[in-house]
C-alpha cells in the first residue's frame, strides 16, 4: 500500500521524521525559506546548477530567461538526491519553491495525489505545449487517474557500452549478443587483468540492470505486474533470476559488485579498468573521449528462450519534468512565461548539442558533440526495449529493493533467496 502523503504523515514517510518532529528541527534550514514572497521572483528547486549533466546549459537559459523577462527573477535552490526530501520538509511549512525539476521515481510519485505539486494536464493544454512532448513521456508521467504530474523534459536512451579494445585486446572479436557468449567474454577479460561489468550493485544503477535481466523472459505486462505488486514467484521472473544468477556466478560482474555504485561503476569503466556497463545517456556523455572512441553501445545479451529477439535496452522518459507547486499557482502567469521559454526549440536544443541530454520533448536537434549518446539514439530496431520499474514500484518499496539488489549482486547468493529478497522489499513496505 502507498503511504499517503499528509500534512501529519507523509512528508515523514521518506525522513524518518514525524512531522511535528521535522518542523522544529529543520526551522532554521534553507530548506524552509525557499518560498519568496516577492511576486516577481519565481522560486526554482532544482538538481541542476552544480555539477549535474546539463547544468552549464540551465544556468545559461536562466540567464537567457532574465534577459528576455527583465521583470522577473529566477532564483534557484538547488539539491542533489536529497531534493525531495527538502521539498517535502519545505511543503509541509507552506514554504516549498514554485516549480520544482526533478524525476518521477520513489517519494515524488505521490506528491501530485495528495496535493504537494498540481495536475498540470489544464496548463499543458491552456499554453498550447501538448504537441511539443513525445506521446511517451505523457503516458509515463499520467497517473492512473489520468493525472499529468509535471510537464516532461529530460528523457534517456540506457543501453549497454562495450569496449571494444578492452575486448579485443583479451581476445574478444565481436561485441557479446549472448549470455554464453558473455560469459566467455567475460572469462577471457579476467584472464587479462580486465573487469568484465562493472555494475553499481550497491546503488539504482545496479537495480536497473538486476530488473532488465529479469525481463529477459517477461513481457512488458509481466514486468508490470511484478514490479508494481512485488509478485516475483511466476514463471518468467524465476527464470530471469536464474539467469541473473549464473551470470554472476559466472564471473560476469565486477568484483564485490554488491558494494559500488554509480560512481564508482564510471570510474571502472572511464578510466578502461571495466570493459562494460549499463549506462544512460548522462553517463555516456561523460565518457572521455580517450575511451569513447573504442566504445560501442548495444544492448544486454540474451538467454535461450527470451521473449525478447534482440538484445535489451532500457529507455525512460521521466528522469526530469518540472512540477508545479501549489505556491507556484500563486504566480502562475510567471510559471507560464518560464515554461514556455524551457520548452521553446532553441533552448531544448542547446540541452541537446551542449550537454548531450535525451529530451522527451520533440526536436530536430542531434548530440554531435557526444557521439555515444547520439550513437544510443540511433539504435532503433537493433535493439529490444524492456520497462523501466521506477513508475510502478511503490514508494515505500524503492529503498528496500536497493537492499535487495546488494543481496542479489552477492555472489553464492541462490535464485530462491534473491527472489525472497525482492519480494520481501515490498512486505517491509
Amino acid at each position: 500500500m502507498r503511504a499517503p502523503l499528509t500534512r501529519r504523515g507523509l512528508f515523514a514517510a521518506g525522513t524518518g521524521l514525524t512531522a511535528a518532529a521535522a518542523l522544529p528541527a529543520l526551522s532554521g534550514c534553507s530548506a524552509l525559506a525557499a518560498a519568496d514572497s516577492d511576486p516577481d521572483t519565481l522560486v526554482v528547486h532544482t538538481q541542476l546548477g552544480t555539477t549535474a549533466t546539463g547544468s552549464p546549459s540551465y544556468l545559461a537559459a536562466v540567464q537567457r530567461f532574465h534577459e528576455e523577462h527583465p521583470g522577473i527573477t529566477v532564483k534557484n535552490l538547488i539539491n542533489g538526491d536529497d531534493l525531495a526530501q527538502v521539498y517535502e520538509t519545505s511543503r509541509l511549512a507552506r514554504k516549498e519553491a514554485d516549480v520544482v525539476m526533478v524525476n518521477l521515481y520513489d517519494k515524488t510519485l505521490a506528491w501530485t495525489e495528495v496535493g504537494a505539486t498540481v495536475d498540470v494536464e489544464h496548463y499543458l493544454d491552456a499554453w498550447g505545449l501538448r504537441e511539443r512532448v513525445l506521446p511517451a513521456a505523457l503516458r509515463d508521467w499520467t497517473d492512473d487517474k489520468g493525472r499529468l504530474r509535471a510537464f516532461p523534459y529530460f528523457a534517456t536512451n540506457w543501453p549497454v557500452a562495450y569496449n571494444h579494445a578492452l575486448l579485443e585486446r583479451a581476445g574478444v572479436d565481436r561485441i557479446p549478443t549472448t549470455g554464453d557468449e558473455l560469459i566467455g567474454a567475460a572469462r577471457k577479460l579476467r584472464a587479462k587483468g580486465i573487469a568484465p561489468v562493472t555494475v553499481g550493485g550497491n546503488d539504482w544503477t545496479g537495480q536497473k540492470l538486476l530488473a532488465q535481466i529479469i525481463q529477459t523472459f517477461l513481457t512488458e505486462e509481466e514486468a508490470r505486474h511484478a514490479y508494481a505488486t512485488g509478485d516475483f514467484g511466476s514463471r518468467g521472473v524465476r527464470e530471469g533470476i536464474d539467469y541473473f544468477v549464473t551470470l554472476r556466478d559466472a564471473g560476469v560482474f565486477s568484483d564485490k559488485a554488491q558494494g559500488l555504485t554509480s560512481d564508482s561503476m564510471n570510474t571502472q569503466f572511464n578510466t578502461g579498468a571495466a570493459a562494460v556497463e549499463s549506462a544512460m545517456s548522462s553517463a555516456l556523455a561523460q565518457v572521455p573521449e580517450k575511451v569513447g572512441r573504442h566504445t560501442e553501445v548495444g544492448g544486454w545479451p540474451l538467454a535461450d528462450g527470451a521473449v525478447h529477439d534482440r538484445p535489451t535496452i532500457l529507455r525512460a522518459y521521466t528522469l526530469i519534468g518540472f512540477w508545479i507547486s501549489p505556491n507556484g499557482t500563486r504566480k502562475i502567469d510567471h510559471v507560464e512565461r518560464f515554461l514556455r521559454f524551457m520548452y521553446r526549440p532553441d533552448t531544448v536544443a542547446r540541452f541537446i548539442r551542449e550537454s548531450g541530454r535525451d529530451m522527451a520533448l520533440r526536436s530536430d536537434a542531434l548530440s554531435t558533440r557526444f557521439p555515444l549518446v547520439g550513437a544510443a539514439q540511433r539504435l532503433g530496431s537493433g535493439v529490444s526495449q524492456v520497462l523501466l520499474p521506477d513508475v510502478y514500484v511503490p514508494p515505500t518499496a524503492s529503498q528496500p529493493l536497493i537492499t535487495a539488489t546488494s543481496t542479489s549482486f552477492t555472489r553464492g547468493v541462490g535464485a530462491a533467496k534473491v527472489r525472497a529478497a525482492l519480494e520481501a522489499a515490498y512486505r517491509s513496505a
